[in-house]
């Protein structure tokens, strides 16, 4: 599969991928129009496929961004790049599309020095195929939080580069 499919994120894609991510709010979590604007503002890589069918929002260690994940993170590591959220479309998946959206930013990520990408994993509630697919990255556990008042439990992911 070709990296000619990403596209940066434009104006006239935001109202798509605010519905793919409030689609998934369970995994992600709800946002605003305005809160969606914000992080793609600050985002180190803002990427899409297609009009709505994945995308993905990353932030390096600078980035004004208050999210206990990303705080996690950044009281640990001097320098990464934390992925927020990618999503896929169902209407998409099988395609490879979080793979390549994944690849890319790996790429990027080299290219400006990095050498570690970082996420998290629901672990209450479960995400199982999130977890099997980030072990197929050569992803490793290197922590767990219980976040949001224990509403939510979190496995936190590293990747070296």
């Amino acid at each position: 599969m070709s990296n000619d499919l990403i596209q940066g994120v434009d104006e006239e894609s935001h109202a798509t991928i605010l519905a793919l991510n409030n689609d998934h709010a369970q995994e992600l979590s709800l946002l605003s129009a305005d809160e969606l604007a914000a992080m793609i503002a600050g985002a180190f890589h803002a990427v899409r496929v297609g009009t709505g069918d994945a995308f993905l929002l990353a932030f390096d260690q600078d980035a004004a961004y208050t999210s206990p994940n990303f705080l996690w993170f950044k009281a640990r590591y001097p320098r990464f790049i934390y992925v927020d959220r990618i999503v896929v479309s169902p209407k998409a998946r099988g395609r490879g599309l979080a793979r390549l959206l994944y690849e890319d930013l790996f790429s990027r990520a080299r290219a400006a020095g990095h050498d570690r990408i970082c996420c998290e994993v629901n672990a209450e509630p479960p995400n199982p195929a999130s977890d099997a697919f980030h072990a197929a990255l050569d992803f490793q556990e290197v922590g767990e939080a219980a976040i949001h008042g224990g509403e939510k439990t979190v496995r936190y992911y590293l990747r070296a580069l």
